[in-house]
């Protein structure tokens, strides 16, 4: 009999929990009901038009500025000082050549530089060293510049340009002997660029800025 009577016992109990949870998922789901409609309520108060602004500027990295330097001197130099050494004022390559320019010791004495030290450690000297040397050789190459601009010499169009980056490569003298043999006598430095390379890769550039100069000496190194 005890048996029984907890057995049934049990039943009361089971059938209270049975609604009161009944009634509390009622009164959940009615309290989350009620809620929810709240929460859209208050939202729907804070709705809110942003202006729209249709000239706003807007970046665009397609867009960007970047300066144009086209055929100009700076244009030349530039592209000669990283052809030389990637633009590098402190380099010194396998045969000793200095600079962004890469420049030789005789070379440099020529233009009245003597501290290699002091030059390496100067981009305004380089700079100025760089337009000596041009000036200078523009100055000994001023017949050649007359004679052969805008002439063919051996499938190649001359230039000034072409004879000042080529002067700078292989020296003056060079470049008179590959224009006067119609360019059968070439150049190539130790590593392997030949002066046929400077005349194309460097024509029609304006070298109009330098001065031929004989006597030219990087003595100002404001001038760039």
């Amino acid at each position: 009999m005890k048996k029984k009577v907890a057995k049934f016992s049990v039943l009361p109990v089971v059938g209270a929990s049975i609604f009161f949870y009944s009634f509390s998922t009622h009164k959940a789901e009615d309290f989350n009901t009620a809620l929810l409609e709240e929460f859209k309520t208050v939202n729907e108060e804070l709705i809110f038009d942003v202006p729209f602004s249709p000239d706003a500027t807007v970046f665009d990295p397609q867009l960007r500025f970047y300066p144009q330097l086209g055929k100009s001197y700076v244009a030349f130099k530039e592209a000669l000082g990283f052809k030389e050494s990637g633009g590098d004022y402190k380099v010194i390559n396998d045969f000793g050549y200095m600079g962004k320019y890469q420049f030789g010791r005789g070379t440099l004495k020529l233009i009245g530089i003597r501290d290699t030290t002091l030059f390496l450690n100067s981009p305004d000297l380089q700079e100025a060293a760089f337009y000596a040397n041009a000036s200078r050789n523009k100055w000994i190459l001023r017949k050649d510049i007359e004679r052969f601009q805008d002439q063919v010499v051996n499938g190649i169009r001359i230039t000034e340009s072409g004879i000042l980056a080529a002067a700078h490569l292989a020296g003056p003298g060079n470049v008179k002997k590959f224009l006067r043999s119609n360019g059968t006598n070439s150049f190539s430095d130790g590593f392997g660029t030949s002066i046929k390379h400077y005349f194309k890769k460097f024509e029609g550039f304006d070298t109009s800025f330098v001065v031929p100069d004989r006597k030219a000496k990087a003595n100002n190194p404001s001038v760039i």
